[in-house]
């Protein structure tokens, strides 16, 4: 409905540049050729005839059009504040005013040529058409991007500020095309306030110029799970704390001695609850407040390594990642947790922290890089220690060679051991981190059978992903499937499927945990790293800023990481070879401004 109202409004303001048209005796027809009447409009304004080009872009033809808007205003003689901000900011409006206005005359742009106004020149101008070109290079090219979580340690690690290249498999066209400029989901400073609306929308397009996304290859995409959130709890997908809590239902019913219900029960329950803004989360203590909707251009970033392509059958097994019954390299960097017996309490106590668990000898962990809120404490006998440390093989090989450790052994969840947090959420597939599987990547154009079984794994493709946004009721009942109420035997899927995963292999919230990722959820690929810090949460000395650590190689700065490409097989370091290039600028804007000052 949104999107017909848009439209209509659109439509109508074309009659108000017709208007101006009519005045100045150009054909009217002109004014209701989208692009082509802006093309128009700028000569009549004599303003460059690259402008129409901007207004093929969604979300940045809406700046480009408050331009025209402001432009337009002062040359048929609005130049009250009032009509300046209305064309700036409503520029629709603008133009549908013109229609009644009997008094509508036109007096060109040629007294603002060159522009008398200091501010308009110098500031106004610079800035709107910065705004435009970044917000073009960020929407189709290149867009800056901060690894959040540790799921890829070591490969990227927390506080990696990196650019993604959308090029790589081909840029998609904004669906939310009203949105606020350099903000994703959220106004900048807040937790609460869109930066968009959702009432005017496109379907999904891609350009086609891109790669297919490969096996192994790190990409970032929009959160799948993302699709609704808990306003006050962004940091938990929303389906994953239904589950907790409807667990935490069923252990006070058992506790208390109650009659315990079926799943089934307490995940209603659990839904029922989660839905009243007011009810206090466990999970956090806190009031729930909104739940919010997002479309998939607006959903959280995540960078995972892509495991499996569209088509490829995914096994895990005591670790061990298989892919159409090939056991697969593990990625160089990648971490794991083990348990570390230790005479005595050689990497600390447990000790709370900002609301977290952490053990308390930072400094150890500190020199061997292990986040403090990886770690944990797990049993505590007469004279040793069992810890619970998340660490790659290189850092393995250290902890081994510490004196007063007595054992290193890899944590691995027995097969058959059901993770509620795993997907597909079923007491059917009893899987976890370290068994899971095996598994089908659907492709687009791949058809299955409807059974139970295909039911539970396949549910969440077929009514939210499949069909590009469009949202369908799908259902079991008396052991027949049902599709938008109609019943189905099988079932063909629309567009191809990722399985991502992070190369911290227990500490990274992936598809183990919420399932499939779709191609339209695909964004770019990380290229290049220009910088890289430690977060004090992570390390609690190094990550300290200090004008006497800001240069020391175990700082807060990661100075190895910085302008490094990231390559399919690690970083590849890029200073000498950019450091060069710039200070052959330097050198030659040098000698250019000596060779001007000899020859005044």
């Amino acid at each position: 409905m949104g999107n017909i109202v848009f439209i209509i409004i659109t439509i109508i303001s074309f009659f108000g540049i017709a208007k101006i048209f009519k005045l100045l005796q150009i054909p009217v027809w002109h004014a209701f050729i989208p692009i082509h009447n802006f093309y128009k409009l700028s000569q009549v304004l004599k303003k460059p005839w690259w402008w129409s080009l901007i207004m093929i872009i969604p979300g940045v033809n809406l700046i480009m059009w408050g331009v025209y808007g402001f432009n337009t205003a002062r040359a048929v003689d609005k130049t009250k504040t009032s009509d300046l901000l209305l064309a700036s900011l409503l520029p629709p409006f603008f133009f549908i005013s013109l229609i009644v206005d009997k008094n509508l005359k036109f007096v060109g742009l040629d007294k603002y040529t060159p522009e008398p106004s200091k501010f308009i020149r110098e500031w106004a101008d610079p800035i709107v058409f910065a705004t435009i070109a970044a917000s073009i290079i960020r929407t189709f090219f290149i867009e800056a991007f901060t690894i959040p979580t540790s799921s890829l340690e070591k490969t990227l690690m927390v506080g990696d500020f990196l650019f993604v290249n959308k090029l790589a498999y081909g840029p998609r066209i904004p669906q939310t095309v009203i949105a606020f400029p350099f903000s994703h989901h959220t106004l900048i400073g807040t937790n609460s306030i869109p930066a968009y609306v959702d009432w005017v929308k496109l379907p999904y397009m891609r350009i086609p110029i891109g790669g297919k996304v490969e096996r192994n290859e790190i990409v970032v995409f929009n959160y799948p799970d993302g699709d609704t959130v808990i306003q006050n709890m962004q940091d938990i997908s929303y389906y994953q704390a239904v589950r907790l809590i409807a667990m935490l239902m069923k252990n006070e019913d058992i506790q208390t001695g109650k009659p315990t219900l079926d799943d089934a029960s307490y995940q209603k329950m659990a839904w029922e609850y989660v839905h009243q803004p007011n009810n206090v989360n466990p999970l956090n203590n806190r009031p729930f407040g909104k739940i919010v909707a997002r479309p998939v251009d607006k959903r959280e970033h995540y960078v995972k390594r892509c495991v499996a392509i569209a088509g490829d059958t995914l096994e895990i097994k005591d670790g061990i990642l298989f892919i159409n019954g090939k056991e697969q390299p593990t990625p160089e960097h990648a971490q794991f947790k083990y348990y570390v017996t230790t005479k005595g309490p050689l990497f600390g106590e447990r000790m709370e922290v900002n609301g977290r668990i952490v053990l308390s000898n930072f400094k150890l962990l500190d020199e061997l890089d292990i986040y403090v809120g990886e770690t944990d404490l797990v049993e505590t006998k007469k004279d040793t220690c069992v810890y619970l440390l998340t660490m790659p093989k290189s850092t393995l090989e250290k902890v081994k060679q510490l004196e007063g450790v007595i054992s290193v052994k890899r944590k691995i969840d027995p097969k058959g051991q059901r993770d509620i947090t795993i997907f597909p959420h079923h007491e059917k597939f009893p899987w976890n981190n370290d068994n899971f599987g095996p598994l089908v990547i659907p492709h687009k154009g791949m058809t299955i059978k409807m059974d139970s079984a295909n039911f539970i794994l396949y549910r969440k493709i077929m009514d939210t992903y499949d069909d590009f946004g469009k949202v369908h009721q799908v259902e079991m009942k008396n052991g027949k499937v049902y599709y938008d109420g109609t019943p189905i035997d099988t079932y063909t899927f629309k567009q191809d499927y990722y399985w991502m995963m992070g190369d911290n292999r227990h500490n990274s919230a992936d598809s183990r945990s919420w399932g499939f990722v779709p191609f339209d959820h695909i964004v770019g690929e990380p290229f290049f790293i220009w910088m890289s810090v430690k977060y004090e949460d992570n390390n609690p000395i190094s990550g300290k800023w200090s004008l006497s650590t800001a240069f020391s190689k175990n700082g807060k700065l990661r100075w190895e990481r910085f302008l490094c490409y990231v390559g399919h097989n690690g970083l590849v370091s890029l200073k000498i070879p950019i450091l060069s290039i710039l200070f052959g600028i330097w050198a030659y804007n040098k000698w250019k401004k000596r060779k001007q000052v000899k020859k005044k």
